[in-house]
């Protein structure tokens, strides 16, 4: 490759800079300074265009450092602004680079393009823009993901992008079950691995598995009931399986799709009945309350906290609800379809998820939540509070975390910690 370009990455001021779209009326409150004039938003938002006019020219680049700091920037822009006109514009000449850079990238250059090919449908929705990407780009995703020679976090992030664009645009049924089939293919390896007197041997492959279960997931939420029959018959009995390898995440993440089939399973039919539910429910248990002393705290605190709303779905049939909010709006995740979108998104986008909730007209769909709230200047500004209130709102905060902290490290909070 040639010399690796100077390449300014997109940064966190590039994303304050306000860009408006075809489904966003309102301005970020980011973009008004507390008490100086409004920014010019013509004029930084050609500044904004031109930079990224500039990364997406460096996705060419010879040299292959300098690609990927281009793909990352470009990631960083769009999941953290709206550029839908932007973007409809030059398509086809993102697919293009993308597609190059997935085919003859290396590991670090094939995950920064997958991740920017999941933004691109994000961001131009489910339309049939969306649908010539995907025609594009599926094979060459379905290709790494199935290639045993590729390396393994190239495979997982192409499994992630390759459920998220599926999710998106597919209209096609037949397509959406190959996709299925592709990532079935990937995450019933763990099915199949020897067991020993611990349980499921842990392998370097292990985060492939997850990822694909995980994508998946997803896209059997928006599967006709019929084929959410079949999937479940051919995977509910298998997957307590997971339950008992040595990889944390994978124990969570066949945990979660546990509880999502059963939820799925009962609205499908309400007289549903699982021949094993005791055994199920003491594994559940057992991972609810594990006081392993081999695991980490960390992992420990994390698994009995998952396994507890586990084993409250598939017993009681119960799901706490969460609240998401994000500017003026509220939304509330109230069963395991929702909180598995949700997640999925949120893994994507990152930071910028509260903003494309407010101001993405697909996601907005996808959540139910209408059409993106209109709020003019004005109103943004007796929304924002004052420095000094803030100050004294994080002042208050940190006194609590601070006392919070001091119970946990007492010795005698953890005393529960060894039963």
């Amino acid at each position: 490759g040639g010399q690796p370009r100077n390449v300014q990455p997109f940064s966190d001021e590039d994303a304050s800079i306000e860009t408006m779209s075809h489904c966003s009326g309102f301005s970020d409150p980011a973009s008004f300074t507390e008490d100086g004039p409004e920014v010019d938003e013509e004029a930084t938002q050609e500044d904004l265009e031109y930079k990224l006019k500039g990364f997406i020219d460096l996705t060419l680049d010879k040299s292959a450092k300098t690609r990927q700091a281009a793909l990352e920037s470009l990631k960083n822009a769009f999941s953290s602004k709206i550029l839908y006109e932007f973007i409809m514009e030059r398509r086809m000449t993102l697919t293009d680079s993308i597609e190059r850079c997935i085919k003859k990238g290396k590991s670090d250059e094939q995950c920064a393009a997958a991740g920017l090919a999941g933004l691109l449908c994000v961001q131009l929705g489910s339309g049939i823009e969306s649908e010539e990407i995907f025609k594009t780009l599926g094979p060459v995703l379905k290709k790494i993901v199935c290639d045993g020679t590729a390396s393994i976090q190239a495979r997982q992030a192409c499994a992630t992008c390759l459920g998220i664009c599926c999710f998106i645009v597919t209209d096609d049924i037949t397509e959406l079950y190959s996709t299925m089939e592709c990532l079935e293919t990937i995450f019933t390896k763990a099915y199949q691995r020897d067991r020993d007197t611990n349980g499921v041997s842990g392998t370097h492959n292990t985060v492939l598995h997850i990822s694909a279960l995980l994508a998946w997931t997803l896209l059997l939420t928006i599967c006709p009931m019929n084929e959410v029959k079949k999937k479940i018959e051919m995977h509910l009995y298998k997957l307590p399986g997971l339950l008992s390898c040595d990889d944390v995440n994978l124990r969570i993440a066949a945990g979660e799709t546990l509880a999502l089939l059963f939820e799925l399973a009962r609205e499908t039919d309400a007289d549903f009945f699982y021949e094993d539910m005791e055994l199920l429910t003491e594994k559940l248990r057992a991972l609810a309350t594990d006081g392993n002393k081999h695991r980490a705290k960390v992992d420990k605190r994390k698994q009995r906290s998952v396994f507890r709303d586990v084993l409250r779905a598939v017993e009681e049939r119960d799901f706490p609800t969460e609240t998401v909010k994000f500017g003026p709006e509220r939304m509330y995740i109230d069963c395991w379809v929702k909180k598995q979108t949700y997640d999925t998104f949120k893994e994507i986008l990152g930071s910028g998820m509260q903003y494309h909730l407010q101001s993405n007209e697909f996601l907005r769909n996808v959540f139910e939540l209408g059409p993106p709230v209109m709020l003019d200047a004005a109103t943004l500004k007796t929304m924002k509070i004052s420095r000094f209130e803030r100050h004294l709102y994080n002042s208050a905060a940190f006194k609590a975390r601070t006392k919070a902290r001091s119970k946990c490290r007492d010795k005698r909070a953890d005393v529960g910690e060894f039963f």
